[in-house]
């Protein structure tokens, strides 16, 4: 079984059409394998970067990053990353890490040691970026650069010529043409089909818009809310308003993608909510996540920057989020979204949010989809391959979420099977279900997962005992019931409804609870009846 290989069509035409800044690759929902509970079955694995924060090329996994922000695919498959406190923009490609723009050695460092920015154009390896955070690729190859601390958006054109397509370096908030335009802390870019490219103006709180002839004008309106920052110092705010484009208020939007039909989805980090701007109807609606009104009657605590973000699935305008940012847009139409404080990938599809991989708490533990961690998650891509990369910034590595396929040698029946990640499990005789439970000859499953088998009576009673190192795990003929042993520790009981039982001189036990104590995930498909165990997680 191949369930995403309709996928790369899809990928294709969108990039045509978008000119591939929306990553529109993959149908997950459509294609995938799901858990018991409804989730996508996934594998997360490190696809470049050993964590550490610092600056190396070479191979992919020996490879360092400082903070990486955003990533996207060029046409020939090789990813490019915003390596934002390196101020640099870095490719993978062939297991390789290499400098694709920005100086190949530092020139300046500061205080503590780490590479300064700064913004000069020209000859790619000559040319300087200061923090870059969010990246696009339009239908020519061209990659446009949200150039954050420069206050500037850049372009790499497809000779590695670097050029200022609009702002000047100095903060600010003005439209205009090229160099007369200003920006504060553009976070992220689309670039449309037509040449037009969009941008996140974040700590200006809107979208902006920059025309072909290089032309820079304002989508939406200005936010005029005034804090507190410090006794004796304002500033002002970001604020939230749904309607007309020309009135609506955002609260720091970092992420844009856009969609088929040539709108876009925002992050509206600040608001905790992912909004969606028709831009042939001139409207802007909240499309996901939620915040209560306060006693205030806002949705902003006084002198707070930002609405309180949560952690909710479920329906999409109840769902909850903690500072959602990059976004990827998938051929069914749903959204990727990395929801960078939650630390967690999550799916907008058919008015209802998921999450895809992570859980609530920082760490970088490789694994499947509801084990695996990540620690501030900035940016995610759609590639044409159907896995989704994501941009893994405070633990300084990129990722990869591989949606997981059966072997592609299962047997097409309806026997019942087992399976050890890619690889079929073969027994000298058929595993069975038996009262809702698959039961499998012992023997082979254990030594599939390098445990020794023996056979013990313990008070009176026949005893299989699976062996590895200072592990025991035991099954009682006839009983229910699971006991973990390991030395130094104390005796784990796990309760069961199923019992082994010898038939025909072989010993069958439970494949969920036996794999379960060993720290397996094990999952049903019913569609081909087959048990699927997977390594729940690792640390590289």
């Amino acid at each position: 079984m191949k369930p995403l290989k309709h996928i790369f069509v899809s990928s294709l035409v969108a990039a045509t059409f978008l000119g591939g800044s929306s990553a529109m690759a993959a149908g997950l929902s459509a294609d995938a394998l799901l858990s018991s509970n409804g989730q996508i079955l996934s594998d997360v694995s490190t696809f470049a970067g050993i964590g550490d924060f610092e600056d190396m090329n070479g191979d992919a996994l020996s490879a360092a990053f400082r903070a990486p922000g955003s990533v996207v695919q060029l046409s020939d498959g090789s990813i490019l990353v915003a390596d934002t406190r390196n101020h640099l923009i870095r490719k993978i490609s062939g297991g390789k890490v290499t400098t694709f723009a920005g100086p190949e050695l530092v020139v300046t460092k500061n205080n503590q040691g780490f590479p300064t920015g700064g913004l000069v154009d020209g000859k790619s390896s000559e040319s300087f970026f200061n923090e870059p955070t969010g990246l696009a690729v339009d239908a020519k190859g061209n990659v446009y650069v949200a150039d954050s601390a420069n206050n500037a958006i850049r372009k790499v054109d497809t000779n590695g010529q670097v050029s200022t397509l609009a702002g000047n370096g100095v903060p600010g908030s003005k439209d205009g043409k090229g160099a007369e335009a200003k920006f504060n802390h553009p976070s992220d870019v689309a670039a449309a089909g037509d040449g037009t490219v969009y941008v996140a103006d974040s700590l200006n709180h809107v979208i902006r818009k920059i025309a072909v002839d290089g032309s820079v004008s304002t989508l939406n309106a200005a936010a005029t809310r005034a804090i507190q920052i410090r006794p004796g110092e304002a500033s002002f705010a970001g604020e939230f308003q749904d309607g007309s484009l020309a009135t609506a208020k955002f609260n720091e939007p970092a992420g844009l993608v856009l969609d088929s039909k040539g709108n876009l989805f925002v992050s509206d980090t600040g608001n905790q909510r992912i909004r969606y701007i028709d831009l042939q109807a001139g409207t802007v609606t909240t499309v996901a996540g939620s915040t209560p009104v306060l006693s205030n009657q806002t949705i902003y605590d006084k002198n707070e920057l930002y609405a309180g973000g949560d952690f909710a699935d479920g329906d999409a305008l109840k769902a909850k989020f903690d500072f959602p940012k990059g976004l990827a847009v998938t051929s069914e139409g749903g959204v990727l979204i990395s929801d960078s404080l939650n630390h967690v990938i999550r799916y907008l599809l058919n008015g209802k949010v998921s999450t895809i991989a992570g859980t609530v708490q920082t760490g970088e533990a490789d694994g499947v989809e509801q084990a695996a961690e990540f620690y501030n998650p900035n940016d995610v891509l759609v590639t044409a391959q159907g896995n989704i990369v994501v941009a893994d910034s405070s633990n300084n590595k990129i990722r990869k979420i591989t949606p997981y396929q059966l072997p592609g040698n299962l047997a097409n029946n309806n026997q019942v099977k087992v399976v050890n990640g890619d690889k079929v499990i073969l027994f000298d005789a058929e595993p069975e279900i038996q009262g809702g439970r698959t039961m499998v000859p012992v023997r082979a499953i254990s030594e599939t997962f390098g445990y020794e088998v023996k056979y013990v009576e313990l008070a009176g009673k026949s005893v299989v005992q699976l062996i590895k190192g200072d592990v025991t795990v035991e099954l009682t003929i006839g009983e229910t019931g699971v006991v973990r042993k390991q030395v130094g520790q104390s005796d784990v009981k796990q309760v069961t409804d199923a019992s082994p039982y010898v038939k025909q001189d072989r010993t069958y036990v439970p494949v969920r609870f036996f794999a379960e104590q060993i720290g397996l995930d094990v999952q049903w498909d019913a569609a081909h009846q087959t048990a699927i165990l997977r390594t729940k997680s690792y640390v590289k």
